[in-house]
């Protein structure tokens, strides 16, 4: 049976001498358990961006460097948090991870401790990049495409020119970026993957809605350069992943029935 490792519980100690209870959090939220962030850790950090008086940039910084550890288990949980805090936090958050010059260089990340930390260090590196290219697109537009209001009166609908041909290839990045995950069914064998394909799963439904309200209104304004950008890219070409996307949708939610 797993549990949390001595160095786990060594680290919660170090943080809860220094009084920090939100560093303590992070801690609890990331440990070796391969098992996804418990819910009650992830509720805590959530409430605490709501409140006045948090440290927004600790919480973040304590997030980085428990995405710095050796242990894949670790990294991915932190990876893993961070997206909760963005989607399910205060916007101050993703706000903070935006105002960086650097975030998650997992670029060259791996785990050699066996053949599974082996794959599922490939996941982590295509995550970390989906998560630095969600910040940067939130520094380069002021918002999250994931959390602003969609339809008819929805900010990609009503969007002007100027900024709508700056705002769709952003947006697209975004949802190449996210596409490159590219899990299969068999890949999805633990708990930790399996959160961070929901929310990865959900940000996708989030942004092809903000896509779609964007191509609407180009399509409204005629813009010339319109063509150009309802180019043949890897959004349309990716169709049939987000098909697939669906299925593995269908399949954990069924997991979980069972």
């Amino acid at each position: 049976m797993s549990g949390q490792t001595l160095t786990d519980r060594i680290a919660a100690a170090q943080y809860q001498l220094t009084g920090s209870d939100m560093a303590r959090a992070v801690c609890k939220a990331t440990t070796h358990e391969v098992m996804a962030p418990k819910k009650k850790h992830l509720d805590y950090l959530v409430s605490a961006t709501n409140t006045t008086n948090v440290n927004i940039p600790q919480m973040a910084d304590t997030l980085f460097e428990r995405a710095t550890n050796a242990s894949w288990v670790v990294v991915f949980k932190a990876l893993t948090t961070s997206h909760h805090m963005c989607v399910h936090g205060n916007e101050r958050f993703i706000q903070y991870l935006a105002s960086r010059t650097s975030l998650f260089n997992l670029s060259n990340f791996i785990d050699k401790t066996g053949s599974h930390g082996y794959d599922m260090s490939t996941f982590i590196r295509r995550y970390g990049r989906y998560l630095n290219e969600k910040a940067f697109a939130y520094r380069q537009m002021a918002f999250d495409f994931t959390r602003v209001k969609k339809g008819a009166e929805g900010v990609m609908r009503t969007m002007t020119t100027e900024k709508l041909l700056k705002g769709m290839p952003v947006l697209q990045t975004q949802i190449d970026t996210l596409l490159e995950f590219d899990v299969h069914p068999k890949e999805l064998n633990n708990g930790i993957i399996n959160a961070a394909f929901l929310l990865l799963f959900k940000d996708l439904v989030k942004l092809f809605a903000s896509y779609n309200d964007g191509i609407i209104n180009l399509l409204g304004q005629r813009i010339p350069r319109a063509p150009l950008l309802l180019r043949t890219s890897k959004i349309t070409m990716n169709l049939s992943l987000e098909n697939l996307l669906c299925s593995l949708h269908r399949e954990i939610l069924q997991d979980e029935e069972e």
